[in-house]
């Protein structure tokens, strides 16, 4: 399963904390190590560690988001995945509020996105359905013009996607506000 998030001018590129959970300490130490701090704050450039998760509530149920931090994660999305729990997902921050949209790729399920604002407001809301896999003789460039882009309409810092149906389940619409600590998220971008 794969969906992936780029800004406007990736996408042209292609064509022409607080609610901060640990994820595992081993995980954050090897991170820690990898990019060459120590003791402290990590450095604001750094990228998710692999596995580290935000446990976000959403509509009176705990999700753990995968955190998609820099552009090759937000790029690779939930690529590689052969489903998702009702209770998993990601989580794409961005340093600044911008227009963003999701592409599925690959992907045999159903999911759901919600862009938010920088304050956290859901701006716009997609069920985003599978796509046809990659015909035979067709190219990766043919492919990736017939996925359909879904948008955020408004600039968006951050995104979350979601097993297919859930936001609905849960009452997630336009304007929900979904509590994070926005700053530390969108300083922790790249």
């Amino acid at each position: 399963m794969r969906a992936a998030m780029l800004p406007p001018a990736a996408r042209r590129r292609r064509r022409g904390g607080k609610v901060l959970l640990l994820a595992r300490f081993a995980r954050w130490t090897a991170l820690a190590l990898a990019v060459g701090f120590a003791c402290g704050e990590p450095a604001r450039d750094a990228p998710a560690a692999a596995g580290e998760t935000i446990f976000l509530p959403i509509g009176g149920e705990t999700f753990a988001l995968e955190l998609a931090l820099d552009p090759a994660t937000r790029q690779r999305g939930l690529g590689g995945r052969s489903g998702l729990s009702r209770s998993g997902g990601m989580f794409f921050a961005f340093r600044s509020p911008q227009p963003l949209s999701m592409v599925m790729r690959d992907c045999p399920e159903p999911i759901d996105v919600a862009f938010l604002d920088g304050e956290g407001r859901v701006v716009a809301l997609h069920e985003m359905a599978p796509e046809p896999p990659r015909r035979p003789g067709e190219s990766g460039m043919q492919y990736e013009r017939r996925l359909p882009e879904y948008r955020s309409g408004a600039p968006a810092q951050f995104a979350i996607e979601v097993a297919g149906g859930r936001l609905a389940q849960l009452g997630v619409q336009v304007g929900t506000r979904l509590v994070f600590d926005t700053a530390a998220l969108a300083g922790r971008a790249r």
